[in-house]
């Protein structure tokens, strides 16, 4: 699963009950933000690394392209920082037993989100074997950015430029939306939406800035992604109606293995665009808590581009339609509904 989690995933940490967990993660954010250099400054430089100059020069054509498509930049990713590794955080899911819902943390200002996220790879660990020792399911895994909303500037970081350069892409689109838009307490329409906006506009992206064959690897790993996710969601539709029917146990336990070993093999069978990809895909955890997670993540696929399809494919259209539904009592409906 792409990691790209807004500003829920780190006010959780900065709002924790313990001073120890939230000195922990305003270290981490404090010095994230005191490495920043802006990238006016690194393109300037005539010792920036050809490969780091192409990226960072993208990165301002994103900022541009999304100011057009609609959404909000504020002065996010007009900086750097070399962050060293695969992850700024590292994120932390958990659902109780015979459950495929987040359990979720609940704080003040971003309400209930079903993540914790942890500078300290060591802290997150210790979570997670706090958690498991509690009987949870736990889903933990690398998070190369996060939105804080237009709170602070937000910097583009070395692991977000160590990857592909669609996903990188993607990544920012699918923060931009968190930064225009943010609904208190519904994390699957906050996340589910920036998701798809993101690809969407990752795509566009390439196709309005005259690269039509980037455009097509776009929309095939973009589509690739989603019918793997279809595949975790078909498993767990099918792990909570097992849930609902079987008594915990040897057999349920069993019925539960069996679903998950047709899932992968229906996984292994689709038809994804490369041996890398398919490799990646079988690689996906489908326990309990990584299939919560991709609930948020992805329930609302077919809804939302379905809509699209309403307005003839307009993704600026969908923006606007966006922004004003964020208001609205119940969001998602007010913009699926035509």
């Amino acid at each position: 699963m792409r990691a790209k989690l807004a500003l829920a995933l780190l006010s959780p940490c900065l709002l924790g009950a313990t001073g120890c967990y939230l000195g922990h993660v305003a270290a981490g954010q404090m010095r994230l933000l005191r490495q920043r250099q802006p990238i006016a400054e690194i393109l300037a430089d005539p010792s920036t690394t050809p490969g780091l100059r192409e990226r960072l020069t993208v990165v301002e054509q994103v900022r541009a392209f999304a100011v057009d498509l609609g959404l909000d930049v504020g002065g996010q990713y007009t900086s750097y920082v070399d962050w060293p590794g695969d992850r700024i955080v590292t994120t932390v899911v958990a659902t109780r037993p015979g459950e495929v819902d987040p359990t979720g943390w609940y704080f003040p200002v971003v309400g209930r989100v079903p993540y914790k996220g942890f500078f300290d790879s060591e802290r997150a660990r210790a979570e997670v074997e706090h958690l498991r020792a509690g009987g949870f399911d736990v889903c933990e895994y690398a998070v190369p950015a996060y939105s804080t909303l237009g709170w602070f500037d937000d910097p583009v970081t070395g692991p977000m430029l160590r990857g592909a350069e669609g996903p990188t892409v993607e990544t920012i689109l699918h923060e931009f939306v968190h930064a225009t838009v943010f609904v208190r307490s519904d994390a699957d329409f906050n996340e589910g939406v920036a998701s798809f906006v993101g690809e969407e506009a990752s795509v566009l992206f390439y196709a309005e800035t005259e690269r039509p064959d980037a455009a097509r690897r776009e929309r095939r790993r973009v589509e690739d992604g989603r019918l793997v996710q279809a595949e975790r969601l078909r498993l767990r539709k099918q792990v909570a109606e097992l849930y609902a029917a079987t008594p915990p146990g040897p057999e349920c336990e069993a019925t539960r293995a069996d679903l998950e070993r047709a899932a992968r093999r229906a996984i292994a069978a689709l038809p994804l665009s490369s041996d890398a990809t398919a490799a990646a895909a079988a690689a996906l955890p489908l326990n309990d808590a990584c299939l919560a997670l991709s609930g948020t993540y992805a329930a609302d696929v077919d809804a939302y581009a379905a809509r699209l399809r309403t307005l003839r494919g307009d993704l600026r259209a969908f923006v606007a339609l966006l922004r004003a539904a964020a208001s609205a009592p119940d969001p998602r409906a007010a913009l699926l509904d035509p």
